[in-house]
C-alpha cells in the first residue's frame, strides 16, 4: 500500500501547515507550477516525488520534470500534466497524455480549482486536480489531496483545505 499526497500550484511557497501530510505520505505527486526549484528540492529531500512542470516553471524545473508524465503506483497507471482542462473539456496536453497511455488516475493543476471526479467517458478514470497549495492566485483556500493505493484500488481520498493567510517572510 502507498499513501500519496498530491499538490499543485505551490508557486514558490511550501506551506509549513502541510508538514503533517508530508510526514504521513510515502510519495508526493506535484501537478506543476512549482514556482521555484527550492520547493522541488525540499520535497525531493523528504520523499519520492513524481511531477510535471507547469507554465510558470523555469528551465531548471523543466529539466527536472517532464511536461507529461506516465508512471505506475502499485497496479494503477497514472497520467499527469499541468494544463489539462477538466472532464468533457480536456486540453491538448491531456489528450496527448491519454493517447500515449490511458491512465486509471489522472492528475493535473493550473486552474487552482480543487476537483476530484470519475470520468465515465474514460472507463471511470479518476480525475484529480488538487487545486492550489500555494498562496499566489485567486483561490481563498489552499488545497491538496491525499489518498491510498493498494493494488488497483484507490481509496481513502481526502481533501485538504488550509485557510489562506499572508505569509510573513
Amino acid at each position: 500500500m502507498q499513501k500519496i499526497l498530491i499538490l499543485s500550484d505551490t508557486h514558490s511557497y511550501l506551506d509549513p501547515r502541510l508538514a503533517p501530510h508530508l510526514d504521513w505520505c510515502d510519495q508526493i505527486w506535484h501537478g506543476g507550477d512549482w514556482g521555484d526549484v527550492a520547493v522541488a528540492d525540499t520535497l525531493l529531500s523528504l520523499k519520492p516525488v513524481q511531477g510535471v512542470y507547469g507554465n510558470i516553471d523555469n528551465a531548471t524545473v523543466r529539466l527536472m520534470f517532464p511536461k507529461i508524465n506516465h508512471f505506475s503506483c502499485e497496479d494503477v497507471m497514472v497520467g499527469m500534466t499541468h494544463i489539462a482542462g477538466a472532464p468533457s473539456k480536456y486540453k491538448p496536453d491531456a489528450l496527448a497524455c491519454f493517447a500515449t497511455q490511458a491512465p486509471d488516475l489522472f492528475v493535473c493543476g493550473h486552474s487552482h480549482i480543487l476537483q476530484v471526479k470519475r470520468d465515465l467517458n474514460r472507463k471511470g478514470m479518476l480525475f484529480i486536480n488538487p487545486g492550489a497549495a500555494g498562496q499566489h492566485g485567486f483561490h481563498t483556500v489552499q488545497t491538496a489531496v491525499r489518498l491510498k493505493i493498494e493494488g488497483k484500488r484507490i481509496f481513502d481520498v481526502e481533501l485538504i483545505e488550509i485557510p489562506r493567510y499572508k505569509a510573513t517572510q
